[in-house]
Order: C-alpha cells, then structure tokens, then sequence
C-alpha cells in the first residue's frame, strides 16, 4: 500500500509539471507568433512604415495642389497658370506657337535604305 502512495504521489506531481509545462509552452508560443505576438507586431511595424511613407508622399502632394489652386483663386489670377490651364482643357494654340506635325503611318526614312 505504501509503494502504491508514493508511486501515486509521483505520478501526480509529473502530471502536474507536465500540465504546468503545456501551458507554459502554449502562452510562449502564442506570445510569439499569437495574434498580437511578436510577428504581429512587427508586422504591423513594417505596415505603418509603409503607411507613413505613402503619408508623406500624399501630404506632399497635396500641398503642390494646394498652390496650384491658389495661383487660380481670383484674388490673385497668375496668367502663366490659367493659360496653362486653358490650354491643357480645351486644347488651345496660340497662334504664335510652333506646333511640329508628325506622320505616324509614314515609315521613318532614316530605316529605309538607298
């Protein structure tokens, strides 16, 4: 009876060690590659960087718009711009412009031979 306590008493306490040792080893794994574990949070690292990267390009260019549109407010009219404007929506020529015509059907004479 005796040996029957002790052996059960050992078993016991292995089974708890063991018990202790698969939570122990669930919570390390979870805390590593969890979803917010130490994968995940570099994860996210790396998409903030790309985020903030695109941020700044997106605040850049909302400032070149920004004074774009105010050389267009009619406080202060610049003509440079508005002409650019004109011509780029309605495609307007100015009559001393040099405009260069180009025949895209027509081969190039520099390929054809003598």
């Amino acid at each position: 009876m005796v040996t029957r306590k002790r052996l059960r008493t050992i078993l016991t306490a292995l089974g708890l060690y063991a018990l202790a040792a698969l939570l122990i080893g669930y919570f390390g794994v979870n805390a590593f590659s969890g979803n917010r574990g130490l994968n995940a949070q570099q994860d996210i690292d790396r998409q903030m960087a790309v985020l903030g990267a695109d941020l700044d390009r997106l605040k850049h260019e909302r400032a070149q718009w920004q004074r774009r549109i105010a050389l267009l407010k009619s406080d202060a009219l610049d003509p440079d711009m508005l002409d650019e404007r004109a011509r780029a929506l309605l495609d307007y020529v100015d009559s001393e412009d040099l405009t260069l015509m180009v025949d895209s059907k027509r081969p190039s004479t520099a390929a054809a031979g003598p």
